[in-house]
């Protein structure tokens, strides 16, 4: 039951209302992707409910030269690794040479460190010619899925579907033209932080997203 200012109690009660509101689209072999690890959870539920296999996004931030929090762009995982810059944040801090070629290639090697972390040797699922749902727990600021659906485009999805339980009004507004549909339970107006909307927001850990990749994985089989 509803109490307090929090929409979901965790973010698999996230999944499983999101999942309800998937169910009755129309899909052409769906493929339900994740941005780890806070994505993960609620994109199971919807992976499970639909019956479509479940893998991962993995998204490192390339970050300013002494500002790692502000982005110059970002790496996203695939069957290459992609690099996607932001041309205003480019300019605006005009780095080193060579600086964002090491840093990529710092971020390559963590992106295959997780992707090994949580899958072993198996590779990426393709995303193409499929209906893609990418998956997060929220969006704040919006620049790591648009990182991740600018990378999923050049992958040649059937349709591409962004699916998150909160977000920003304005946030989704503009997302909303980079992709063929959007779900999205809640748009509160005062949105401060994605995990005031949830009870509990506990940070998910490595070993949760590999034990619901690897339960996703045998229901998948099965």
């Amino acid at each position: 039951m509803f109490t307090g200012t929090w929409l979901f109690e965790n973010r698999a009660d996230a999944g499983r209302q999101l999942a309800e509101s998937i169910a009755d689209e129309t899909l052409t072999d769906p493929l339900v992707m994740a941005l780890p690890r806070g994505g993960v959870p609620v994109a199971y539920e919807i992976a499970s409910r639909i019956g479509a296999p479940l893998d991962v996004l993995i998204v490192r931030k390339i970050g300013a030269p002494g500002h790692a929090e502000f982005g110059l762009g970002a790496l996203v995982d695939g069957e290459e690794p992609e690099l996607v810059l932001n041309r205003q944040a480019m300019r605006l801090v005009r780095p080193a040479r060579g600086y964002v070629e090491a840093e990529t290639e710092r971020q390559r090697a963590e992106i295959l460190r997780r992707r090994a972390l949580y899958f072993g040797d198996r590779a990426p699922i393709s995303p193409r010619d499929r209906d893609v749902i990418l998956v997060d727990d929220g969006i704040a600021t919006g620049g790591t899925v648009r990182a991740a659906i600018r990378a999923l485009r050049r992958a040649n999805p059937r349709r591409l579907i962004l699916a998150v339980p909160v977000a920003p009004k304005g946030e989704l507004a503009d997302l909303r033209k980079s992709v063929d549909r959007v779900i999205c339970l809640a748009t509160p107006s005062a949105f401060r932080a994605v995990g005031l909307h949830y009870h509990d927001f506990e940070q998910t850990s490595d070993e949760e997203v590999i034990a619901l990749m690897k339960k996703a994985r045998r229901e998948d089989e099965g």
